[in-house]
């Protein structure tokens, strides 16, 4: 009941900035907590970030505390990603997503979560160059 499209990839040296936007359509995008995933080629899927309600809820994965930040426009119906100081090693497809979960530090530190959501988005890719 949820379709979720990222927007805001692309190609940005090391040190760099940039925002990828989660934008979702259907019904019942505010009851839905929404996590940021990403995945590099090689790689397993990891959980970047999660988000609650409001942007109080939210937790981030320890590679990233500091330099990423989540929010969300429930009026807009989107989450966003603001990705500063950016590395080689963010290089990955970031994707978003939806399900019966809720937002909490388990959701960043624990693997396996991912199975969990019901909606996702395809993806963007986000490149960093050294």
């Amino acid at each position: 009941q949820l379709q979720l499209v990222e927007s805001g990839g692309g190609l940005v040296r090391s040190g760099e900035s940039l925002r990828v936007s989660c934008t979702a359509s259907g019904f019942g995008f505010n009851s839905y907590h929404i996590s940021w995933f990403r995945q590099a080629p090689g790689k397993e899927r990891e959980a970047v970030s999660c988000i609650g309600s409001t942007d109080e809820n939210v937790h981030y994965t320890d590679s990233v505390k500091g330099r990423f930040t989540t929010s969300r426009d429930n009026a807009k119906n989107t989450v966003y990603l603001q990705m500063n100081s950016l590395r080689p090693e963010d290089t990955a497809t970031y994707s978003c997503a939806a399900g019966a979960v809720q937002c909490s530090e388990s959701v960043v530190s624990t693997p396996g979560w991912a199975s969990w959501y019901d909606f996702w988005g395809k993806g963007t890719l986000v490149t960093v160059s050294s």
